[in-house]
């Protein structure tokens, strides 16, 4: 069994703060949930390039995963 992580999701979200969308999972993991809080203020200043009225995070209980936030690229031919 994968020990017990958190993640942090950033979200885009609405004027109204309330009708948001998960658009990043931060490229790290936390021990424990206080410890993803602590860490909000800095990765939400790092994810201010997001074309959203309010950028919010959410720290989540996640497991063994790995994260890709780049670009898709097309597939090689061959």
């Amino acid at each position: 069994m994968a020990p017990l992580v958190y993640v942090m999701a950033i979200l885009g979200c609405g004027d109204d703060g309330a009708t948001c969308t998960r658009e990043r999972v931060a490229p790290a993991s936390y021990q424990s949930a206080a410890e993803c809080q602590a860490a909000m203020p800095v990765m939400l200043a790092q994810n201010t390039d997001l074309s959203f009225p309010v950028i919010s995070a959410s720290c989540e209980r996640g497991g063994r995963f790995v994260v890709d936030n780049g670009k898709p690229t097309k597939p090689k031919a061959g």
